[in-house]
């Protein structure tokens, strides 16, 4: 398997990789703006919130390194769990929720080959609505030692965008770097039949760290 290799670590400043589009924008009005405040205060009224932005972007899009935890299935996604779901074919879903102030980079629940990974259309409802089920996402499946796991990234009201880091045939390391959620939404990971969640509604996860299981 790969080990979190360069192509998968952060980007410059610790920062995910993806996010270059919505943020050099941003810091490049912050910068021009508030060098022309310099001249003329009124610019100040442009500086101050593109600056105070620039830095709240910085916060939403960090990358910080994990250590993997010792449980068998890991946490994909920073967040709630908002939910555990027993599925008709026996598996059991636990969706996780990621506000705006958690790490948006998702992380592989164990080690694998990605078998497959779909992207489907759909809408833009709040990640917390039922009906997010509808909404943008990317299914992948990983070929594990437990079988078939199947995650669901899913985008809401505000993340419309979900960028994958590795693709289909890819092989994976358990915690590794597999795609961002900009500004966050929800990750649905299906535990396969006959392995109960360790976790609980309204617990915290942690990407790569939390183990979701009991093995």
């Amino acid at each position: 398997m790969s080990h979190d290799s360069a192509s998968h670590r952060p980007g410059p400043l610790g920062l995910a990789r993806g996010v270059s589009p919505w943020l050099l924008p941003t810091v490049a009005a912050a910068a021009v703006t508030s060098l022309l405040s310099r001249r003329d205060r009124r610019w100040a009224l442009a500086a101050v919130p593109l600056t105070a932005l620039t830095g709240g972007m910085l916060w939403f899009f960090r990358d910080p390194d994990r250590t993997p935890g010792t449980g068998r299935i890991l946490s994909p996604a920073d967040g709630v769990v908002q939910s555990i779901d027993p599925w008709p074919d026996g598996r059991t879903r636990v969706a996780i929720f990621m506000s705006p102030l958690d790490v948006h980079v998702n992380r592989a629940p164990l080690a694998g080959t990605v078998t497959s990974m779909e992207h489907v259309s759909g809408g833009y409802l709040p990640a917390f609505n039922k009906d997010s089920d509808t909404n943008e996402r990317v299914v992948w499946h990983l070929d594990t030692a437990l079988g078939d796991i199947e995650l669901v990234q899913i985008a809401g009201a505000v993340a419309r965008r979900i960028v994958p880091y590795v693709a289909e045939g890819a092989k994976v390391a358990r915690a590794e770097r597999i795609g961002l959620i900009r500004l966050g939404s929800r990750v649905d990971v299906y535990l396969p039949e006959g392995i109960a969640p360790a976790v609980s509604v309204g617990q915290k996860t942690v990407a790569g760290v939390t183990g979701l299981d009991h093995g």
